[in-house]
């Protein structure tokens, strides 16, 4: 199995609904930074990667078909080489918007982990926001150069930005697969994270 789809957005971009509806068209399962939680053996591949292991793709995706969110948004510009063929997606907000659930949400969890290595300190905090994941214009600017990388690098024809609210058309069009028959997925809420998900997230990624 290799990626069919490669996801570039920044978490709190819809990456979320995102992995569900990716699963609901049948490019599951999804890799995202929850599989990562919930997993031992992913919790170790990802981590020593982020520690400077030299990357396996296959054995870091082994059994899926798909990534969107951290930590595979960190190694996009790699992945897109990697797998040629995949489609690739920028789920996409407003810089101001995304930075609003970010520091409510992932921001938080950084702030309250206690593992020095956890993915969110150690790759998204340190090695993506520079060591300054809470200062505003610093993270707003690490979220436009994203954006900017993206839309510079990947081909038109492989491309779809996928802002929030979009649905289901714009992305089966660009997957080339048929509209299902229910609502796009909406998932992972910035309340629904702080309910659940932060629990997890502190010392444990």
């Amino acid at each position: 199995m290799s990626l069919k789809v490669i996801g570039t957005g920044f978490g709190r971009t819809g990456t979320d609904s995102m992995r569900e509806a990716l699963n609901i068209l049948g490019f599951g399962p999804c890799h995202h930074m929850l599989e990562v939680m919930g997993n031992e053996e992913q919790k170790k591949l990802w981590r020593a990667l982020a520690q400077g292991a030299a990357p396996d793709w296959s054995q870091l995706f082994a059994g899926y078909s798909s990534c969107v969110d951290w930590p595979s948004v960190h190694y996009w510009p790699q992945l897109i080489k990697a797998y040629p063929s995949a489609k690739v997606l920028l789920t996409y907000r407003t810089p101001e918007s995304w930075w609003e659930s970010f520091q409510k949400t992932i921001l938080e969890g950084i702030n309250k982990s206690v593992d020095q290595a956890s993915l969110g300190i150690a790759l998204v905090a340190r090695q993506a926001f520079g060591g300054r994941p809470g200062d505003r214009a610093n993270a707003i600017a690490v979220y436009e150069a994203n954006i900017r990388a993206v839309r510079a690098t990947v081909p038109p024809e492989r491309l779809l930005v996928h802002t929030l609210g979009d649905g289901w058309e714009p992305l089966c069009a660009h997957l080339g697969v048929p509209i299902p028959d229910q609502p796009y997925p909406s998932r992972n809420n910035a309340s629904e994270f702080r309910g659940s998900i932060l629990t997890k997230i502190t010392g444990t990624q």
